[in-house]
């Protein structure tokens, strides 16, 4: 995707799709420098776009520009998006149907915009389904959709933050208050579409805002968690990355008006507009992140459990397919992705498929004998019929069972040596669970 003339200006809440061109972008399981591959430089894409504010209308307009890109579709979209796609009547948190659109019309990207359906696993219902998808998985999205788990994990890596207690008691956070020093910021912990946020000038404004996040639940569960949080005093900018779990890649800085009255006076909004770049993100400013937040955080992700792994790069299922089939998918996946991730040891089939049965993988299975001779030790499946792990000298080898409403209502016998299901199901929730 080609930048458009030197000097573009967007007034669009994070605005830019890609700042520069040679920016790598990442897809469900494929993932491709300047763009696409050889191969698919000649094929004209479909595009869908998950979103209706600001943030969307800028990705379209950008992606509009590719000549890769034959159609755009948005959803739900808006007035403005629909000068450069075709708006379509679904909203973002409908899941199911965007997928069913996504294979209906062969879309062959889909970018999430919008942080309520990353942070519900939209990513992951899609790349489930074999569709390549471009956004955080549920997993990564907590960074945005809790305000506790970013704080702790910043407070736990020395990465620097302001300093903070998190609440779940309404009445221990106004004990807290109590002592703490005006003014104070407060934060509801999810996703409040930028407005949970209240800055109180006095202790009688912080008990009224503990009152309206927590108690009154002005925000909804979003205020289940509190974040009671040091005010500082300067200027906001912000500094949107994109981040394959090694390596960081920044945009241009931004910043937002967010307050609904002039002088900073009023409750925040999601924003009243932003410009970009910020003149207060200075050369320091920047030198002073990169040193010790943006790779400070992707690492501090990572040490938290967050390993790279392979998931194949067409997500097929590796107990059907050929070991001929698994080497020429394994060959495209070290040729597109691991240049830009890095190479890694493990593997993770899905659908619950494996390249072996239960007994553990022999020295005459062809597919075991290409993936140890690619360099791969650990195998692991995502749906399995049951939990095990194999270690031996050759592989380490684990099953991982899913543990959610769906095994529960059709496959409670599965879960039978961890619980019973009967003791723990919701009989006041809708059943039957919808069949996959």
């Amino acid at each position: 995707m080609e930048d458009p003339a030197e000097g573009y200006r967007h007034d669009r809440k994070r605005r830019d799709l890609i700042q520069d061109k040679r920016q790598p972008f990442l897809a469900a399981r494929g993932v491709y420098r300047n763009g696409f591959t050889d191969e698919q430089e000649e094929k004209r894409m479909k595009v869908l776009i998950v979103g209706s504010g600001g943030r969307e209308h800028a990705i379209a307009w950008k992606v509009a520009q590719s000549k890769r890109v034959d159609k755009i579709y948005c959803a739900p979209g808006n007035a403005g998006i629909s000068e450069v796609a075709e708006c379509v009547p679904i909203g973002a948190m409908e899941f199911d149907k965007l997928v069913a659109f996504a294979k209906e019309k062969e879309i062959d990207l889909t970018v999430i915009g919008m942080d309520d359906p990353l942070v519900g696993g939209i990513v992951d219902v899609f790349e489930k389904e074999g569709l390549r998808v471009f956004g955080p998985r549920k997993n990564a999205a907590i960074l945005e959709g809790s305000k506790a788990f970013s704080k702790d994990l910043m407070k736990k890596y020395n990465i620097p933050t302001a300093a903070y207690e998190t609440f779940t008691d309404p009445e221990k956070a106004l004990e807290y208050l109590e002592t703490a020093k005006m003014p104070i910021v407060l934060k509801a912990d999810g996703l409040a579409l930028g407005k949970g946020v209240l800055i109180c000038q006095t202790l009688e404004e912080a008990k009224e805002g503990v009152k309206t996040l927590m108690m009154d639940k002005k925000f909804g569960s979003a205020g289940d968690e509190i974040v009671i949080e040091e005010f500082m005093t300067g200027r906001e900018v912000s500094v949107l990355s994109f981040v394959d779990g090694n390596i960081v890649k920044i945009m241009s800085s931004a910043q937002d008006h967010k307050r609904a009255k002039d002088g900073d006076q009023g409750l925040n909004t999601g924003g009243m507009g932003n410009f970009s770049p910020s003149p207060f993100y200075t050369k320091e400013v920047d030198e002073f992140c990169k040193k010790y937040i943006y790779q400070a955080t992707v690492d501090a992700m990572k040490a938290e459990g967050w390993e790279f792994a392979s998931h194949t790069w067409g997500h097929m299922n590796a107990t059907e397919r050929s070991a001929e089939d698994l080497k020429t998918d394994d060959e495209k996946w070290k040729a597109n992705v691991a240049p830009i991730l890095g190479d890694t040891d493990m593997i993770i089939f899905a659908f619950g498929a494996d390249i072996g049965d239960w007994e553990g993988y022999s020295s005459d299975n062809p597919k075991f004998q290409y993936y140890k001779s690619a360099g791969y030790d650990y195998f692991c499946n995502v749906d399995s019929s049951q939990y095990f792990v194999q270690i031996t000298d050759q592989y380490f080898r684990q099953g991982r069972r899913n543990l959610d409403g769906y095994r529960m209502y059709y496959n409670p016998d599965m879960l039978s040596d961890l619980f019973d299901v009967s003791e723990v199901w919701d009989s006041s929730r809708p059943t039957p669970v919808p069949e996959m």
